[in-house]
């Protein structure tokens, strides 16, 4: 396993009306976080306010390229980003979600007590498959086949690549103490967008070269 300390390479907010960071996810144009009652969309180069959605949002987002996925208790809402519109919803999971992210098809449910993260049919909610975790999961993101998942407990937060088929971890990215991460994002080629929590704030990691 490759450890070392995040890179932060940004830091923004706190944002307005935005008290809590429960998820985190980006359309290629705008990181979206949800902040409870509403969800966000900021710019990813300098974290300037762009809109608001009006969306049930306390925990995990996704994008599968058209739509906003949002869990908001125990239902998985799809919404059109564009109208703000809910279209329909399936089940989440049972036992305390935290982040999601969009893949293969797929969304992936990170939980963060029940420390899983859970491959889940976007159509019907059912989980297809389930991998083990060692720590509490707190987001969850796909970039180039790796799968990446961030972890928060007590004043002990990291972003870290897992082995999809087994939960070993590979790479770990251990953020300052004191600061978490809630919702975890990535844009698709070297940075990851994390949550901060009760912070309100998105912080910028850099992702590691890979070899």
């Amino acid at each position: 396993m490759t450890d070392r300390k995040a890179e932060i390479l940004a830091e923004y907010g706190p944002f307005p009306g935005v008290d809590k960071v429960h998820g985190v996810t980006y359309d290629g144009r705008h990181v979206w976080i949800a902040a409870g009652e509403t969800i966000h969309a900021i710019d990813p180069d300098n974290g300037t306010p762009i809109r608001m959605i009006e969306a049930a949002a306390d925990a995990g987002s996704a994008f599968n390229g058209r739509h906003i996925f949002q869990i908001a208790g125990d239902r998985i809402y799809r919404i059109d980003p564009e109208s703000g519109h809910v279209l329909d919803s399936i089940p989440a999971p049972e036992g305390g979600n935290s982040g999601m992210a969009w893949a293969e098809g797929s969304l992936w449910v990170g939980q963060h007590r029940n420390r899983k993260i859970h491959q889940v049919d976007p159509q019907t909610g059912e989980v297809l498959r389930t991998i083990e975790s060692d720590r509490f999961v707190t987001g969850v993101t796909w970039i180039d086949n790796e799968l990446w998942h961030g972890t928060w407990e007590g004043d002990e937060s990291d972003v870290r690549r897992i082995n999809p088929q087994t939960g070993m971890v590979l790479d770990r990215l251990t953020m300052p103490a004191g600061v978490g991460v809630s919702g975890l994002e990535s844009d698709g080629i070297a940075r990851f967008f994390c949550g901060g929590g009760p912070s309100g704030k998105v912080r910028v990691v850099g992702r590691p070269a890979r070899p």
